[in-house]
């Protein structure tokens, strides 16, 4: 009982700071969960289209994790990432082709530069030597993506596409793989590094399409 108190505690709090820190913590995300109707034809490719240039890729950031990772204790939990996650990239590249494609939204548009860009800084990121790094860009990507999926499957309804339900390792079983794998100061540091560079990508990402959402409102 002592120890699943402890999961249980450990999970709780790690939750609590995906919450604090993912894609739930900006403005759009809780806009959208308020009324998803509020979003249009071009929102919703806009959606699809950046998080499939971000995520779409393979090999992406957890399969460029588990290149990084010989912890025993990572072993299994990569295995079922890296497996949920091409279901999820199988998903999404479904998602944006019925979506449609995205049009500029001024003459001087540079969102596929910008997306493109953060995707290259996550690819260095997975592909840090830094022991910690890369799993912690996993552990936080595997995380957020349960908020992310809540949103595709509300596209999904309204583009035509059947969502299976994800694969992907819960929040229980991340956290408690984060928590044995910071086994000193100096791997937790680089786990938390890896896992708050990747949600700062994807807050990023969802400032962007509020943007480019605004910009076609004000036209």
């Amino acid at each position: 009982m002592l120890g699943h108190k402890a999961h249980s505690t450990t999970a709780h709090s790690f939750a609590e700071h995906v919450g604090a820190n993912g894609s739930d913590t900006t403005p759009y995300v809780r806009l959208i969960a308020e009324d998803f109707s509020i979003l249009s034809g071009a929102d919703i490719a806009d959606i699809a289209h950046f998080l499939c240039v971000l995520h779409g890729r393979h090999p992406g950031v957890i399969d460029q994790a588990a290149t990084k990772t010989a912890d025993d204790a990572a072993r299994s939990w990569l295995i079922q990432a890296t497996d949920g996650f091409a279901a999820e990239r199988s998903f999404l590249t479904k998602l944006t082709v019925a979506a449609g494609p995205i049009s500029g939204v001024s003459a001087t548009d540079q969102s596929n530069a910008a997306v493109f860009g953060q995707r290259k800084a996550l690819d260095m990121l997975s592909q840090s030597d830094r022991n910690g790094c890369a799993i912690g860009a996993a552990i936080a990507l595997v995380s957020d993506w349960h908020s992310i999926r809540k949103i595709l499957e509300r596209i999904a309804l309204r583009v035509g596409v059947e969502a299976r339900s994800s694969s992907l390792p819960d929040l229980t079983m991340t956290s408690i793989l984060k928590d044995q794998l910071s086994e000193s100061p100096a791997v937790e540091r680089a786990l938390n590094f890896g896992a708050e560079q990747l949600f700062n990508q994807h807050r990023g990402l969802w400032q962007l399409l509020e943007a480019r959402r605004n910009t076609r409102l004000s036209q």
